[in-house]
């Protein structure tokens, strides 16, 4: 018996017509067919479907408000009239609220008992269905109303239509929130030849759905007996929840166990569109031979700050002193535990570094009331309510699914009904009210979880995450413009330090280096112990000792990995096995001594490359000299949406500079 089909309605509006065209159809002359429009989830697939409603329906008996309610107006059309007349007595009324309540149907007479067939024969004649998959653009356009014309991709498939889809007009509003819930499994972006052209792009909502494969130890760590033979496909569908269409491009057929690493390479770049980054010819580029870059200096790691040297660091009134001073040994060893609990307050940027002890505590008050009414915003919300709204649906279900896997083996959300995940999961629910248009992506549980066990406290933990998700903000928007402006980036320093060792991945079709993919995502989050975790978060968020030293903390694990990669002349498999089985195996105080080292080693050298100074940031002061310097603190997520610098196919947007940040490196 076959198994049955789950299927989930996860957007529904009715009143969406069809104008049927009296010049084809032999059946009425102005004919228009109402049905009711849904997206529907298929075990895992997306479905676009109208189906006509039970009685089509004749313009040349509606009647329709006019711009006085309290009157009502034949539409009386003549059949070259049609187009003008229509638009006439739409644009009369408000565009969101036409025929709300306002207009009256005059069912047609059934002559000789056959109406019913008719209409039957209507309704299937105008449904139809099709594959988000299958959608190759959606052209919106505006006529007093919203009316959206659907364009297939060529294919075979046979849940797509064989012939053109007809334009679907909504006269009663709900374009814009069928195009919204669209957006939630395929990246619409506008055309560049045409603003009223979307394109439709499913493979992108890798990022915009869910990070959960991505995020699981148990998928991530290849322990599936049934992908240890093809490692490259459990990583890469790790990606995304639409495993189906990267696990259906990957693996071939079932005669075909793996396919030829080149041909993976091609498929990578459809998961994040834009990022061939091996473009040495492309103008524009500059040009350079390999760079001598010296020496690396040897460094040294210090112990913590404890909780007196910390209080030293504070005048009478409680302003922090000498915060460059401070900046540099919260870099050089890290905090002890007693500190964090107040230092990560002023490292986020929740604390401004000159506020006053009694300023601090009219912030906090004005914070937890201003977090207490968002809570209450989610708390309020009935069930009936709830019904009728799918995106807090959703987020609520992804986070309640998220936090009982969260960080489960740490003692303060251990167990069964432990305070640590209550709070884990409201702060979560918030944030979608702090941030409606993004939400709740998984992934950002891990984020917060550290935050909150050091904070011990429900509103400071919360507004510490918006600092913190103000600089990851971008990794898990819909576009992944973050992700792929980092992997770039960090193609563009690998090259720089060891283009040997570049050469070699780039050889082994590992170029892109996605094997980085969830060390930048959710910063080392899953790489590194619980402990290490906060060592390291808290001396990135000093800013010291460049801008984006993360990326220099992966140059300094791959340093450490490239001989045995090359000696053993690892491929494509290899290297993503090697580099996902380093989890809970690195020392942070190592990794961290060479990634100082490398930053002295990268700004010591006179002829540095224009892109990677500006990655780096070595053209503007290390922030945190001044306590009123902008600088000192995290950067606001605007400031950091334009540091997108690329040296790759020029799919990302140039930064404010006049000089071109594209290189190309040559041996």
């Amino acid at each position: 018996m076959a198994e049955e089909t789950v299927q989930k309605v996860v957007f529904e509006h009715e009143g969406v017509f069809i104008h049927s065209s009296s010049d084809e159809d032999g059946i009425e002359q102005d004919l228009l067919v109402s049905g009711s429009l849904r997206i529907v989830d298929k075990d895992g697939e997306i479905f676009v479907e109208y189906r006509p409603l039970e009685d089509t329906v004749d313009p040349s008996n509606m009647l329709c408000a006019g711009k006085d309610s309290s009157s009502v107006m034949e539409w009386a059309q003549c059949p070259g009239d049609r187009s003008h007349q229509l638009l006439e007595t739409q644009q009369s009324y408000e565009t969101e609220w036409d025929m709300v309540n306002a207009v009256s149907f005059k069912r047609r007479p059934c002559t000789n008992g056959e109406g019913s067939l008719n209409h039957s024969h209507e309704r299937s004649r105008w449904a139809f269905t099709f594959s988000v998959s299958d959608l190759r653009s959606i052209t919106v356009k505006e006529e007093g109303w919203s009316f959206l014309l659907f364009k297939l991709k060529d294919s075979s498939s046979p849940s797509s239509p064989s012939s053109p889809l007809p334009a679907l007009h909504f006269h009663q509003g709900g374009s814009r929130e069928f195009l919204d819930s669209l957006r939630r499994f395929a990246l619409l972006s506008e055309a560049p030849d045409d603003e009223t052209c979307l394109l439709v792009s499913t493979p992108n909502k890798a990022l915009s759905q869910s990070f959960e494969n991505l995020l699981d130890d148990n998928n991530f760590g290849l322990v599936h007996q049934k992908f240890r033979k093809d490692p490259y496909v459990t990583t890469l569908g790790s990606f995304s929840k639409v495993t189906n269409y990267i696990f259906d491009a990957f693996r071939g057929t079932e005669e075909q166990h793996q396919r030829p690493p080149e041909e993976v390479a091609d498929l990578l770049g459809e998961v994040i569109p834009g990022l061939e980054i091996n473009q040495q010819e492309e103008p524009g580029f500059e040009v350079i031979t390999r760079i001598d870059l010296g020496a690396r200096p040897q460094v040294t790691r210090r112990e913590p700050l404890s909780a007196e040297d910390w209080t030293k660091h504070q005048d009478p009134e409680g302003r922090m002193i000498k915060i460059r001073h401070l900046k540099q040994v919260i870099f050089k060893g890290g905090l002890c535990h007693a500190v964090r609990k107040e230092a990560w307050k002023f490292l986020l940027g929740y604390f401004p570094w000159d506020s006053t002890l009694e300023e601090r505590k009219a912030l906090q008050r004005n914070k937890t009331d201003e977090y207490f009414r968002m809570k209450l915003q989610w708390k309020s919300v009935s069930e009936e309510q709830e019904r009728r709204n799918s995106r807090l649906r959703d987020y609520r279900s992804l986070i309640e699914k998220d936090v009982n896997r969260t960080d489960r083996t740490n003692r303060f959300y251990e167990g069964i009904d432990n305070p640590g995940l209550v709070l884990l999961h409201d702060i979560l629910m918030t944030y979608c009210m702090y941030d409606f248009d993004l939400g709740y992506v998984q992934g950002m549980s891990d984020l917060l979880s550290p935050i909150l066990y050091v904070m011990e406290n429900e509103v400071d933990a919360f507004w510490c995450f918006v600092s913190f998700m103000d600089q990851m903000h971008q990794n898990f928007e819909e576009q992944m413009q973050g992700m792929k402006t980092q992997l770039i980036q960090l193609s563009t320093l690998l090259r720089l330090l060891d283009l040997a060792f570049w050469n070699y991945l780039e050889s082994q079709d590992s170029g892109y280096l996605y094997f980085c993919f969830r060390w930048l995502l959710i910063r080392f989050k899953r790489e590194l112990s619980f402990q290490d975790v906060l060592r390291l978060w808290e001396v990135m968020w000093t800013g010291l000792p460049c801008q984006n030293f993360h990326l220099l903390v992966c140059c300094a694990i791959l340093d450490s990995e490239k001989q045995k990669i090359m000696e053993e002349n690892y491929g494509f498999n290899e290297i993503l096995k090697h580099i996902n089985e380093l989890s809970m195996k690195l020392d942070i105080e190592e990794i961290l001594q060479k990634a100082e080292g490398i930053s002295l080693q990268i700004r010591s050298c006179k002829d540095l490359p224009e892109s990677v100074s500006n990655i780096l940031g070595f053209h503007t002061e290390v922030s945190g000299s001044d306590p009123t310097d902008p600088g000192s603190r995290p950067a606001p997520r605007p400031a950091q949406r334009q540091d997108a610098c690329s040296n790759g196919h020029g799919h990302l947007r140039e930064t404010g500079s006049h000089n071109s940040c594209k290189v190309a490196f040559i041996s």
